[in-house]
């Protein structure tokens, strides 16, 4: 084991058995039978090794996510994804509140890595005509609250003692960004069937969100990058735009 994969374990096993989920450099070193320059050397300063701490304990969440197989909805890989993330938190209370400190200078790896594996399957419901608007605002929404019931459930368990707060949180974010057919099923699960059961004009910022991610995977024959460009830029502003209502 090399110096600095034994000062990161050290660490992390500090962190986790802390009662203020704060450590010192002092009690690092001592633990890892290290002088001050080498950890300085290693990490740079305190939280340099904080932030290689978070790192070091998401890499091995992540890891699961990043060999776990997409299944065929992705609505499904959403919901489990989100549970697992609320699972991680609640086993790992001081990690995760470290992770989204507002200290920190930096987002960690880890949490742009979460992100955009978030956004990969919201790209996969959009091409399936399941997703109400553009991928990058539903990821924006969902890691948001998924984020937010996750520090509540670690930070203030004596207020937030709803075991079932996270999945109810979990379907009305979701209820606000896929179809109602993708959610509840329906006739077809498709662009049509959302225009008919959510009022005029609904099912063109479907349409467009489903042909944006289309158009990501695949430059199509007669439109140059620039142009692919532009046209996935209209596709999102109709996709995010606000929603007629329709006729009371």
């Amino acid at each position: 084991m090399s110096t600095r994969t034994r000062i990161l374990e050290v660490a992390a096993d500090l962190l986790a058995k802390s009662p203020n989920g704060d450590i010192s450099t002092r009690a690092v070193c001592d633990a890892a039978q290290v002088g001050a320059p080498v950890l300085y050397r290693q990490f740079g300063d305190k939280e340099g090794l904080l932030s290689a701490v978070v790192d070091h304990g998401f890499d091995a969440y992540l890891a699961t996510k990043q060999t776990h197989e997409p299944g065929a909805d992705p609505i499904e890989d959403l919901r489990e994804g989100w549970d697992s993330h609320v699972e991680f938190a609640l086993k790992n209370p001081n990690l995760y509140r470290l992770m989204n400190s507002p200290s920190m200078r930096k987002p960690p790896a880890s949490a742009l890595e979460s992100h955009r594996i978030l956004r990969r399957d919201l790209e996969r419901a959009a091409a399936q005509g399941k997703l109400r608007i553009s991928p990058e605002v539903a990821a924006q929404m969902v890691m948001s609250a998924n984020v937010g019931v996750a520090l509540m459930l670690v930070s203030r368990p004596a207020t937030f003692t709803d075991p079932d707060l996270s999945r109810r949180v979990r379907d009305s974010v979701h209820a606000a960004v896929f179809t109602p057919e993708a959610m509840y099923g329906g006739t077809d699960g498709g662009v049509e069937a959302s225009a008919l059961s959510t009022g005029p004009g609904a099912g063109t910022p479907v349409a467009a969100a489903r042909l944006g991610a289309l158009l990501r995977r695949s430059l199509p024959p007669g439109l140059s990058t620039a142009e692919a460009a532009l046209m996935t830029e209209w596709l999102e502003r109709v996709s995010d735009g606000p929603r007629d209502a329709g006729p009371p």
